[in-house]
């Protein structure tokens, strides 16, 4: 394990390297035309070379400092049809651990889970892609995720990592044991998965002035947790919404769902009044406002709102694989406060 991760930082320093080299090479090109026009070589070149320093610079601030840099991010979200009793319920999303991305670095994961805890949520939601390529990158990192607690527990989804669609298989048996012994430890972590499945949450409905605790009714929401299911044919659409909702016709619910695609294709328009969801990572970078996510994506970070009061929160994820690094992005965990539509 320690070889394969010394070669992953070896070829990530050499593409770096040789990316710098290209960039002097352009750099010494650009500086020798400038000197047919009068302009001096050395004076070019120097200050060609001091612009050339900020991409490495930044890539260096994204590796050590950024990506470690969690935030809490409040939102408040009027939910249309929300039960009295679930006014101000809390609920802490998170999404993309990668947990490739954490194998090096634990300290950084467990101060997340810190974190995380730390927004004393009545519930805490995982929007997918927990590993990148297979389910050995739980190893070590389990009984830190293990960590993860809140009053109605961890719901969690599938994304399209998870399904072990980006590394090489002896045969496609061999992929579907990975993904199966994916589910099985990401369950015994004490996360609740859900295939195509709901969870319906129950609060007491306060009581009317007289009445007995015994004639107490309760208040419902119901959180529908879909496969990953993308409108775009690079990612594989498994998900069946309307299995995953039967049964739930009537109620107040929310649709956990990997892809934001997913949202505009088959959910809106629909009586779900809320969808979380991850996916794009708003690519992990971000420069003053501008991040070029929004031309691969039409909603790839934070709230969305539709007609008819149909909202979408897009979180950008804690973990990375582009490339190791965040710049202009940190690391979300998304504290949603449910508040009567």
């Amino acid at each position: 394990m320690r070889q394969r991760i010394a070669m992953e930082l070896l070829s990530v320093l050499f593409i770096l390297l040789f990316a710098w080299v290209l960039l002097t090479l352009a750099d010494l090109a650009v500086s020798g035309l400038l000197s047919l026009a009068g302009i001096s070589f050395k004076k070019a070149f120097c200050r060609g070379l001091l612009v050339l320093l900020i991409p490495p610079l930044m890539m260096l601030y994204g590796i050590l400092i950024e990506r470690n840099c969690y935030r809490v991010v409040p939102v408040e979200i009027p939910v249309e049809r929300l039960p009295e009793a679930f006014d101000g319920y809390r609920i802490a999303q998170i999404s993309d651990l990668h947990l490739r991305s954490f194998r090096t670095r634990p300290r950084s994961l467990a101060r997340a889970v810190e974190r995380i805890n730390g927004t004393d949520a009545d519930l805490i939601v995982f929007t997918g892609d927990l590993v990148t390529l297979s389910p050995d990158e739980l190893d070590s990192l389990e009984p830190i995720l293990s960590g993860l607690h809140a009053r109605d527990g961890v719901l969690s989804i599938l994304g399209n990592h998870d399904y072990m669609l980006y590394s090489e298989w002896a045969s496609s048996e061999e992929r579907e044991r990975a993904l199966e012994t994916l589910i099985q430890r990401e369950r015994a972590m004490g996360w609740d998965l859900l295939l195509d499945e709901h969870r319906i949450l129950r609060r007491p409905k306060a009581q009317a002035p007289g009445e007995s605790g015994e004639s107490a009714s309760w208040d419902s929401l119901a959180v529908i947790g879909v496969q990953n299911w993308s409108a775009s044919r690079h990612f594989p659409a498994k998900g069946d919404l309307a299995k995953a909702s039967k049964g739930t016709e009537g109620l107040c619910r929310i649709v956990l769902s990997h892809d934001p695609t997913h949202w505009d294709a088959q959910i809106v328009g629909q009586d779900y009044p809320l969808t979380l969801s991850g996916h794009t990572h708003a690519v992990q970078f971000s420069l003053f406002g501008w991040c070029p996510s929004r031309y691969v994506f039409k909603e790839y970070r934070g709230l969305y709102e539709a007609p008819h009061r149909q909202f979408l929160y897009v979180n950008p994820g804690l973990g990375e694989t582009i490339f190791p690094a965040r710049i202009g992005v940190r690391p979300e965990v998304t504290l949603l406060t449910l508040r009567k539509g």
